[in-house]
């Protein structure tokens, strides 16, 4: 078991701190949807592969790979600017991976699902993204930062110089 490291943070501060996961899974939103929106509408990975026939269409391969994309880089940002950790980053992706041995494969069927029923790609895309926003920033929080927030130099400076105050910067 990990002992804690963590401050007590106030209602203030953890607003702050979903705040900016917030702004970080936007930006990591930007790299899926574009990413998905060129597999899928230029690249057409059906034509490459036969996955397509192994998921039902080609949403869930496209879908796949812009899910990696983003979260590398949703990861890498908000580990060090919104949990401001230094926990092992293998032990920490380890734990994030564990979530999306989860999440991707409940995500691929319902999004292949629902597109096989009719339903728009974006719209299945979008409405997973807000689901994967929700549920992520509630484990990165709880399970995979918990006890390792505001441990990284930056986070250490700034709680000794406000002796405990503030830390929405």
């Amino acid at each position: 078991m990990e002992k804690s490291a963590s401050p007590t943070l106030s209602k203030k501060q953890n607003m702050w701190m979903a705040i900016k996961f917030v702004l970080f899974s936007i930006s990591a939103g930007v790299i899926q949807f574009g990413s998905f929106t060129i597999l899928n509408e230029f690249v057409h990975l059906d034509k490459f592969t036969s996955l397509d026939e192994l998921l039902g269409n080609d949403y869930g391969l496209s879908y796949f790979i812009a899910l990696v994309l983003s979260v590398l880089w949703n990861f890498t940002l908000n580990r060090k600017f919104t949990f401001k950790s230094v926990a092992n980053v293998s032990v920490a992706m380890l734990k994030v991976f564990g979530y999306y041995l989860v999440f991707t494969p409940l995500s691929v069927w319902w999004g292949v699902a629902l597109t096989t029923h009719g339903w728009n790609y974006y719209l299945v895309l979008g409405l997973t993204m807000l689901a994967n926003l929700c549920t992520e920033f509630l484990f990165c929080r709880f399970v995979v930062y918990r006890n390792n927030l505001f441990t990284n130099e930056a986070a250490q400076k700034q709680l000794r110089e406000n002796s405990g105050g503030d830390l929405t910067s």
